[in-house]
């Protein structure tokens, strides 16, 4: 039996090829995590906006890195884990401390005690997903996502600060969204997850046409005021959902009976 001299190095290489690919989620995962203590940096420097984007950047990123993973066959426990720890830095405390020195400063108590209810809502989230990610319905979340929340809060600020209004001046407001996203996240307010869309799949024409005409005419228009509704009327889908469902579940109580 011959022995191949370079068999060695190619097990090397493959080893280091492997390596490689492993690595890779864990590096978009690292950057998203950069993002969000980036966000962190620029609010305590009084660049809000700087802020309001990197958190949007780190939600980005956060959503290449699952898909790297399954692409690449490299899936595994630390890499959820880290996955994890790296969401309650981007989505749980750096738009807690963004909002908190934008708007709810001037508040006292009231003010700090908003910003670690969403805080604190975001990491009992990430927690309750972990969880429970083998028994619930893939093609809904329990309760808001963590990056649509934090998404929701940097818009605000975004599109505030692109039609020059003070934090101050909508302190309420920017109150009562902190509240309104870190409750909603620990809620069992169902959302669409968009996991079950097949991408291999071949799709109707208009549906790219739609796609396209969104990302690459509709956000460029106006990025602060289309992402800000956008995702302000994703949170609301969830109550529209939740609300079709109590009604459609006491009709067919009332017909059972």
């Amino acid at each position: 039996m011959m022995h191949d001299p370079h068999l060695p190095r190619l097990m090397l290489k493959s080893k280091l090829r492997r390596r490689g690919i492993y690595l890779l989620p864990n590096l978009f995962t690292t950057a998203a995590l950069f993002a969000g203590f980036y966000a962190i940096v620029q609010a305590m420097n009084g660049r809000f906006e700087h802020s309001a984007v990197s958190i949007f950047i780190a939600m980005v990123l956060d959503g290449l890195d699952g898909r790297v993973a399954r692409l690449t066959h490299t899936q595994s426990e630390f890499g959820a884990e880290y996955d994890s720890l790296s969401d309650m830095v981007s989505f749980g405390a750096a738009p807690a401390l963004v909002i908190y020195e934008w708007a709810l400063k001037g508040m006292g108590k009231l003010g700090w005690i908003a910003a670690f209810i969403y805080c604190v809502c975001a990491a009992l989230r990430l927690a309750r997903f972990n969880t429970n990610i083998e028994i619930v319905d893939k093609r809904f979340f329990q309760g808001l996502p963590t990056p649509a929340a934090a998404a929701l809060i940097a818009g605000l600020l975004w599109v505030m600060l692109d039609f020059e209004i003070a934090g101050t001046d909508i302190k309420w407001l920017a109150w009562g969204i902190t509240l309104f996203a870190g409750l909603t996240m620990v809620s069992n307010i169902p959302y669409y997850s968009g996991k079950e869309i097949n991408l291999r799949k071949s799709v109707p024409f208009i549906t790219v046409l739609l796609l396209a005409l969104f990302f690459f005419v509709l956000i460029p228009t106006h990025p602060p005021v289309v992402l800000f509704c956008l995702f302000f009327l994703y949170a609301l889908s969830g109550y529209v959902m939740w609300g079709w469902r109590l009604i459609k579940r006491k009709r067919t109580t009332e017909i059972t009976s």
